[in-house]
């Protein structure tokens, strides 16, 4: 069972589904960009590109791990071909988040700054 709910939870993170982008590691990376926002402005952009692989980089350890408790016979085979596409995908999202914070589309909120002390 444990198994089972890493290896649905890694894939939904990890970089094997095209889909989950949009969906669920762009929102979180956002959520760690936010966090890094409030440390310093200038952080929201590293912070975000970092969420993005962090979130990435999960799916990909909980994937590999569920499935070493998966039974041989139920593993599907991935190779080198599927990881440089799945590579070349999470690259160009990161291209894609870098180029959406430099012309401000995604930003850090400026209303939510925190305020200097007196």
């Amino acid at each position: 069972m444990r198994s089972g709910l890493l290896v649905v939870v890694g894939y939904i993170l990890s970089p094997l589904s095209w889909w989950n982008d949009a969906f669920v590691n762009l929102p979180l990376a956002y959520a760690f960009a936010l966090l890094g926002g409030l440390i310093s402005a200038e952080l929201f952009v590293p912070a975000l590109i970092a969420g993005y692989w962090l979130t990435n980089i999960a799916g990909l350890l909980m994937l590999h791990y569920g499935l070493i408790g998966t039974p041989l016979e139920e593993r599907q085979q991935y190779g080198w071909r599927e990881a440089g596409k799945d590579l070349l995908i999470s690259l160009c999202y990161t291209a894609a988040l870098a180029l959406l914070a430099w012309h401000g589309w995604i930003a850090f909120p400026a209303g939510h700054l925190p305020r200097p002390p007196n």
